[in-house]
C-alpha cells in the first residue's frame, strides 16, 4: 500500500469512528499519532537509540534508552510543536474572551425585559411577537454564539407567549428555531474567529464581509414574519389592549434604553473597535466580557454561582476547541505528508468542474456533514479540506467562509438532525410536536438557500465592506 492510498484509510477510519460516536478530537489525535509514527519512521533514529541499551547498567537508564528507541519519531516533536502552535495562536485567544461574554449575558436576566420591550415597541407591526422575538434571538445569538443556549432560553420565554396570543404553533417554532442560529454568521461569530484561525484569512476582514449577509438573512426573516402575518392573519393574530397595552413614547424609549440599547451598544462597540482598528479582537472581545460583567451587575443579576457557572462553561469549551485545533493540525499534517491532499486535488481537477460546480459540490457536502457534526467539527476538520482548491477555482477564501457560514445555519434546521429543533423540543410545552417544529423551521431554511443564491449572484454583498475599510483584495 503506497502513502496516498494509507493516508485515504486514514481519513476512511476516522470519518467511521465518528459516525461510531468516538470523541472527535481525540479520534483525531490518536489516528494522527499512529498513522504519523508509520509516515515519519525513521529506523535510523530507532536503532542509534537501542543500540546504547548495553553501555550502562543502570536498569532505569536502559528503560529509558528503550522508551527512547521505541518511541523516537519525528511525529511526537510534530504532535507538541502543534499544541504550542495552537495555545499560542493569538486569533483564538479571543474565544474565551467571547464565549465569557456569552455565558455572562444569558445569565444576566437581559433577555426577558428585552423581549417585553420590543413586543411593546412593534405591537402595531403584523406579527408583532413574531418580529420581536425574532429581533430578540439575533440580538441575543450575535451576544452570545451558542445556538443551544438562544434557542433554548427563547424557548422558555417567547414560545409559552406567542402559543399564549394563539400563533400557529410551527409558525412560532420556526421563529425561535432560525433566530437562534444568526449567531453563527452576525460578527461578532465565534464561528468566524474558528474560520479565521484554520483558513488564515483577516479575521477583521471577515467580521466586515460577514456583517451584510447576517443582515441580509435576518431582513429575509423578517420579511416572512410580517408578509404571513398579513397573509394569514390567523398564523399571527394581532394582540389585544389586553395582552400587549399601548404604552406612551417616552415610556416605550424608556424601556428601550434600559433594556435593548444596552445590549446594542455593547455589541456594536465590540464590533465597531475591530472594524475601525481600534482593537484586535482579543483586546474587544475583553471590552466585551468585561461589559458583560458590567450589565449583569448593573441589572443585578451577578451572583458567585452565576460567575462560576460562566467560567466553568467558558474553560470547558475553550478546551474543546483547542484539542480539536490540535487533532486537526496533526492529522492534517501527517493526511499532508502521506500525500492525501494531492490525491484529493487531482481527483477534483480530474472531475473539471466549474467554480459553481464546486462549491454546489462543496456546500452539498458541508450540508450533510452538518447532520453528524457539530459547527466546530466541521470548520476545524473538513473546511480545510477545501481551502487549497479554492485557487484552483479562483475563488476568495473570504467569500467561501461566508458561504460555509451561511450553510452551517442549515445544519441546525434540516430535518431529521435539526439539532435547533430538538433544543427547542426539549422545553417546549408538551402538545408541541416534533413533526411541527420541522414543518416551521421549513421557510427559514428556504431564506437560507434563497440568501446564499443572491451571495453568489451579487457578491460585492460580501465584499463591499471589507473593500470600502481596508482597501480592494
Amino acid at each position: 500500500m503506497v502513502d496516498p492510498q494509507v493516508a485515504l484509510l486514514m481519513l476512511g477510519i476516522f470519518i467511521i469512528l465518528v459516525f461510531l460516536g468516538f470523541p472527535v478530537a481525540f479520534t483525531l489525535m490518536a489516528l494522527g499519532i499512529g498513522f504519523g509514527y508509520y509516515a515519519y519512521f525513521d529506523d535510523g533514529r530507532m536503532w542509534r537509540a537501542f543500540n546504547r541499551l548495553g553501555e550502562d547498567a543502570d536498569i532505569w537508564t536502559s528503560i529509558t534508552t528503550w522508551v527512547e528507541g521505541a518511541f523516537n519519531s519525528r511525529i511526537f516533536d510534530l504532535f507538541i510543536n502543534q499544541t504550542y502552535t495552537v495555545m499560542s495562536n493569538e486569533v483564538l485567544t479571543a474565544v474565551p474572551l467571547f464565549l465569557f461574554m456569552g455565558y455572562i449575558v444569558e445569565r444576566a436576566n437581559i433577555v426577558n425585559r428585552l423581549f417585553s420591550t420590543l413586543n411593546i415597541a412593534a405591537r402595531n407591526i403584523p406579527g408583532s411577537l413574531g418580529v420581536a422575538a425574532l429581533i430578540t434571538c439575533a440580538l441575543f445569538a450575535t451576544a452570545t454564539g451558542i445556538v443551544g443556549a438562544v434557542v433554548t432560553l427563547m424557548g422558555l420565554l417567547a414560545l409559552p407567549a406567542m402559543l399564549k396570543a394563539r400563533y400557529d404553533k410551527s409558525f412560532a417554532a420556526g421563529i425561535i428555531c432560525a433566530g437562534g442560529t444568526l449567531g453563527i454568521l452576525i460578527p461578532p461569530s465565534i464561528m468566524l474567529i474558528v474560520y479565521a484561525a484554520s483558513s488564515g484569512v483577516s479575521i477583521v476582514r471577515l467580521y466586515a464581509g460577514a456583517l451584510l449577509p447576517g443582515l441580509t438573512l435576518v431582513g429575509l426573516y423578517l420579511l416572512y414574519v410580517v408578509g404571513r402575518a398579513v397573509l394569514q392573519p390567523s398564523a399571527a393574530p394581532k394582540p389585544s389592549k389586553e395582552e400587549v397595552p399601548e404604552v406612551p413614547l417616552l415610556q416605550v424609549l424608556w424601556m428601550l434604553f434600559t433594556s435593548f440599547f444596552p445590549l446594542a451598544f455593547l455589541i456594536l462597540a465590540v464590533l465597531g473597535s475591530i472594524l475601525f482598528g481600534f482593537a484586535t479582537p482579543t483586546e474587544a472581545a475583553s471590552i466585551g466580557a468585561l461589559g458583560g460583567m458590567v450589565l449583569a451587575f448593573g441589572y443585578r443579576a451577578m451572583t458567585f454561582q452565576r460567575l462560576r457557572e460562566s467560567v466553568y462553561l467558558t474553560v470547558r469549551t475553550s478546551a474543546m476547541v483547542c484539542w480539536l485545533f490540535v487533532g486537526s493540525y496533526t492529522f492534517s499534517s501527517v493526511f499532508s505528508y502521506l500525500g492525501g491532499e494531492h490525491v484529493i486535488a487531482e481527483f477534483v481537477s480530474s472531475l473539471d468542474l466549474t467554480p459553481l460546480q464546486f462549491l454546489l459540490m462543496a456546500q452539498l457536502i458541508i450540508f450533510l456533514l452538518g447532520w453528524p457534526l457539530e459547527w466546530s467539527e466541521i470548520i476545524i476538520i473538513f473546511v480545510p479540506i477545501f481551502l487549497p482548491l479554492l485557487p484552483l477555482f479562483n475563488i476568495d477564501p473570504l467569500f467561501f467562509g461566508i458561504l460555509v457560514a451561511l450553510n452551517l445555519q442549515t445544519s441546525f434546521l434540516t430535518p431529521p438532525m435539526a439539532m435547533s429543533a430538538y433544543y427547542l423540543k426539549g422545553v417546549a410545552p408538551p402538545g408541541l410536536q416534533l413533526t411541527e417544529i420541522f414543518k416551521g423551521v421549513m421557510p427559514f431554511l428556504f431564506m437560507v438557500i434563497v440568501s446564499m443564491v443572491i451571495m453568489y449572484n451579487f457578491p460585492q454583498i460580501v465584499f463591499h465592506l471589507p473593500d470600502a475599510f481596508y482597501g480592494a483584495r
